[in-house]
């Protein structure tokens, strides 16, 4: 009677034993099933959405436009760059790098979840209208950006010239969203603009890496040599609110400037991502010193420059944190003339900083002050040379005094008048000559 009891109980264990095997052999077949399932399996799944879609959705519904949302979906999930471009958009990305199209003059990337602005353009409608780095973009017209990919914001944006789009902003400092109502017209985005600050200190500006970008600084260095008796001083490079561009360009500006060694390489899982772009024999700029300015509206090809020129001691950076977009983005021709824009590698600055994230860190941080542009006045003040029949002793001293008194001063336009990053820049400049100066009389 016990051994059957026993028995009976022995019984019922193994059965339990023999459930709990099946049930767990079940459960990781099913969760290696989920975990290394065939790229075939999921996409048999994806067919059978689509079919059960274009069979049962209360609407008839194109075949194209949900494959191109699905790859849409598929892009997005990855990270804020990768997109899907339709033959619309793929043709607008082309005539970008050429530095001409109509819209408003906005690089964007999503930020936080939000449709966030790097950089208005110089001289477009946005920055005209006072849009400025880092405004979040609520909506276009009527629409809401939440969930709209970058392309798709562009292409609400873009149109032609003449014709109006309200877009609603959020900016650190505003009670509430604020609406601006902006007039496209073609954006004519010229790369690079120069002008001499005062007399042996010039000045470029970088306002995007487009396909003549590097022509168009030779030529900006060289009549800044010519206004200038043939050399430069000191130069101060503008990077400040730079969206980036092509990398080639990046790489060609910092040549002019970088003697020799690494300029910037590039991390990937494909073996062909992994670059490494070095300085190029041949003739450099003569070693002036350099102040870069950058800001957090500097970005991609711009944070490049400015980490190359840093890891060489070949400038000082001056300004903000920069935006920090690190990612290479290879741009892939598909079949009906679209395109793939797809994160393929990351930037690394010569000393092997990832720019991804964390941006350039200046050497000098100077936030932007906005200062009046005023007329330069002389105080009143009396001296002994205003006394009349004041003594006038000719010396050495004086008269390379007068010299000086000859030189032409040079006017700069009330933009430079008022930029304090600028002028603390340039007053970097001139304190860097007088301790040369300085340092050869010792």
């Amino acid at each position: 009677m016990f051994r059957s009891k026993r028995g009976k109980k022995i019984a019922v264990i193994i059965a339990a034993l023999s459930m709990l095997v099946v049930v767990i052999g079940i459960g990781a077949q099913h969760r290696c099933a989920a975990e290394g399932g065939s790229d075939y399996e999921a996409i048999e799944l994806f067919t059978d959405v689509l079919a059960i879609v274009k069979k049962n959705y209360v609407e008839d519904v194109d075949t194209k436009k949900l494959i191109y949302g699905a790859i849409n979906g598929m892009l997005s999930s990855l990270d804020p760059h990768s997109s899907f471009m339709p033959p619309d958009m793929y043709k607008e990305l082309k005539i970008d790098t050429k530095g001409s199209f109509g819209g408003l003059g906005i690089e964007i990337t999503i930020k936080d979840g939000f449709l966030t602005v790097i950089s208005p353009i110089e001289d477009t409608p946005a920055f005209k209208a006072g849009i400025k780095a880092g405004d979040q973009i609520l909506k276009i017209e009527d629409k809401f950006t939440k969930d709209m990919s970058i392309m798709d914001a562009v292409k609400h944006m873009r149109g032609q010239k003449g014709t109006k789009v309200n877009i609603t902003i959020m900016r650190e400092g505003f009670e509430k969203p604020r609406d601006f109502s902006l007039t496209r017209d073609i954006i004519q985005i010229k790369s690079v603009k120069y002008r001499t600050l005062d007399a042996g200190y010039g000045y470029v500006r970088l306002a995007q890496f487009q396909e003549k970008t590097d022509e168009d600084l030779v030529k900006a260095l060289k009549a800044l040599k010519a206004e200038n008796g043939g050399k430069l001083r000191g130069l101060v490079l503008d990077l400040r609110n730079d969206p980036g561009g092509l990398l080639d360009q990046a790489v060609k500006v910092c040549d002019h400037f970088i003697d020799e060694g690494l300029i910037v390489y590039t991390e990937g899982r494909d073996p062909e991502s992994k670059m490494k772009f070095y300085a190029r024999k041949g003739s450099k700029e003569p070693n002036y010193p350099i102040v870069a300015l950058i800001n957090s509206g500097s970005a991609s090809a711009s944070e490049i420059v400015a980490g190359a020129l840093q890891d060489h001691n070949r400038a000082v950076i001056m300004g903000t944190q920069s935006f920090g977009k690190g990612s290479v983005q290879t741009i892939i021709p598909l079949s009906e003339e679209s395109g793939l824009r797809l994160t393929t590698a990351l930037y690394y600055t010569p000393k092997g900083r990832s720019i991804q994230a964390t941006g350039i860190t200046p050497d000098i941080t100077v936030e932007a002050i906005e200062l009046p542009a005023t007329e330069k006045k002389e105080p009143l003040h009396i001296r002994e040379k205003d006394l009349e029949n004041h003594f006038e002793i000719e010396t050495k001293g004086n008269k390379e005094e007068k010299k000086q008194e000859k030189k032409p001063s040079i006017k700069t336009d009330e933009q430079i008048q008022s930029d304090y990053q600028v002028l603390r820049a340039l007053d970097l400049l001139k304190g860097w000559d007088i301790l040369k100066k300085i340092n050869k009389a010792g």
